[in-house]
């Protein structure tokens, strides 16, 4: 067994992979450290490509694109490792990263995940919004950052420059020790694409694990490579495994109530597209709340089984107000989570 795997989960990502995976050969590639591909099937010739110039890196070849859920669930039940390192094909990422974030699992017993810094490849000077410095989310179940807040994205200037717990830590860059992740039985295949990441870590905080941010780790990230903001299938995927998310893993006996709380404010949402005049937006919405409903027996089976897990404590790292007003009501840009 090697003691680290980077693994990128690849569809169709020819123009990443010629602009960014020498990097991560040169900065990652070691004796102790191989380099993946699981490919979900792409139609390029990103595969050919990688086959052509870099003979090093092993590629698993999956027969469909089975997302980032199940495509990742696939490619790593083949990959013998201590320590799964997975990243996105659109990401530069930055001398010794790897050693960083391999650190923190291997001298803490406890600390089951952890992220690096992530910053924006457009503007190095800010973090980017799939991460930035430690993901976390407020009572109703929206995701935050450190460093972003919504639209908000803040500059980097030191003020994350610390080793935290988190609650969530991106999918984008997400190292994980191995045997944890086939131990809570990998991503939900379910959720396809967005979202997975942070129904894993909520679960790995409920079975008693700590999920770490590591700013000894910098990179960069493009982000929306696969899928751009306010795109319909992205606002159905983001809608919908939201409340996947929110009732697979509250367990406060007022979940219900938090639960029709979050959908009459997506409600809301639909109606800001509405008046938008973006009705492909506004239907999306509609879709994914008629089929989380039809999802619900099989959530709550995976529900009953989650039971199990020994804490359900309410999360110091999940926090306890409404981010969207304080946001929009009181005009907040940050906001600072107890450690």
């Amino acid at each position: 067994m090697i003691e680290a795997a980077v693994v990128l989960l690849n569809w169709n990502g020819l123009q990443f992979l010629s602009q960014f995976l020498q990097t991560v050969i040169e900065y990652s590639e070691n004796e102790n450290t191989e380099i993946w591909i699981i490919d979900n099937a792409s139609t390029d010739e990103s595969m050919q490509y990688v086959e052509s110039n870099y003979p090093s890196v092993r590629i698993i070849k999956l027969d469909k694109n089975y997302g980032f859920a199940e495509g990742y669930n696939r490619g790593l039940s083949q990959i013998n490792a201590t320590y799964y390192i997975l990243l996105n094909t659109d990401i530069e990422v930055t001398p010794l990263w790897t050693q960083a974030l391999i650190n923190t699992l291997k001298n803490e017993e406890n600390t089951a995940a952890c992220m690096p810094k992530i910053k924006s490849f457009a503007n190095k000077t800010m973090f980017e919004y799939a991460g930035a410095a430690g993901g976390f989310v407020d009572k109703y179940g929206y995701p935050f950052c450190r460093g972003r807040l919504f639209n908000h994205i803040e500059k980097d200037e030191g003020q994350y420059d610390s080793e935290c717990e988190i609650f969530w830590a991106t999918g984008a860059a997400f190292c994980i020790k191995s045997d944890i992740f086939h131990e809570m039985e990998g991503f939900d295949a379910d959720f396809f694409a967005h979202m997975e990441e942070i129904d894993l870590c909520w679960r790995l905080k409920n079975a008693g694990y700590t999920i770490k941010y590591n700013p000894h780790a910098t990179m960069y990230h493009i982000g929306g490579g696969t899928l751009p903001k306010e795109n319909p299938f992205k606002t159905y995927l983001n809608f919908r495994n939201n409340l996947f998310l929110l009732y697979k893993n509250i367990f406060y006996t007022n979940y219900k109530r938090i639960i029709a709380t979050r959908i009459c404010l997506d409600y809301v949402a639909m109606c800001r597209f509405l008046l938008k005049r973006d009705v492909k937006n506004a239907k999306a919405i509609m879709k994914a709340h008629k089929d989380f409903k039809k999802a619900i027996p099989t959530l709550q089976e995976k529900r009953q089984k989650l039971q199990n897990l020994k804490n359900h404590i309410k999360h110091k790292e999940i926090h306890n107000k409404s981010i969207l007003f304080q946001k929009y009501i009181l005009r907040k840009k940050r906001i600072v989570i107890p450690q």
